[in-house]
């Protein structure tokens, strides 16, 4: 491993532990030249399918990416961090359960938007209106108007009938 201090290329390793829950392990490092130490992560290769975009082209899935496009959407709103990361992690479970080696950028966007919209509506409809590609204003309020006919309130049940005052019900 090359150090990031001074650029030697051999270390010993000081401490190993597993995190969370066996998905890597943390080694702390130091070099034999400067002596500084410093922190590796070991992660399993994820074997994450090509994206392939609208115009045919492929490249290979890339979750900073998506982070970025979904913080992106979230801009000043307050939603955690943690939320948005919840929603990578969702969505590239999915795309391991799935084990294809390809995605279109379609159901990727998909796949986004369904975490979006039980997020946060605002975030929703930001990401919708890049990834959909809204050409004028009645196509957003399209997709504003089926948020809200989606999210309406259920009618409440109709009450039950009640004894007249002062007497009971037999």
């Amino acid at each position: 491993m090359k150090c990031p201090f001074c650029g030697h290329t051999e270390d010993r390793v000081v401490d190993s532990r597993v995190g969370r829950e066996g998905e890597f392990i943390r080694r702390r490092r130091e070099c034999l030249k400067c002596h500084r130490r410093y922190t590796t992560y070991e992660y399993i290769e994820d074997v994450l399918p090509h994206v392939v975009k609208r115009d045919g082209r492929r490249e290979p899935f890339d979750r900073q990416k998506l982070r970025g496009s979904i913080l992106k959407s979230c801009e000043k709103r307050s939603i955690a961090i943690q939320a948005v990361d919840n929603v990578v992690a969702d969505i590239e479970a999915k795309l391991h359960e799935r084990a294809e080696k390809e995605i279109s950028s379609h159901e990727l966007g998909d796949m986004v938007m369904e975490n979006l919209q039980r997020l946060d509506q605002v975030a929703y409809v930001r990401f919708a209106s890049v990834y959909r590609q809204f050409k004028d204003i009645a196509q957003f309020m399209d997709e504003v108007k089926g948020l809200l006919k989606d999210d309406k309130p259920k009618p409440a049940p109709a009450p039950k009938p009640r004894a007249p005052a002062g007497r009971l019900a037999r």
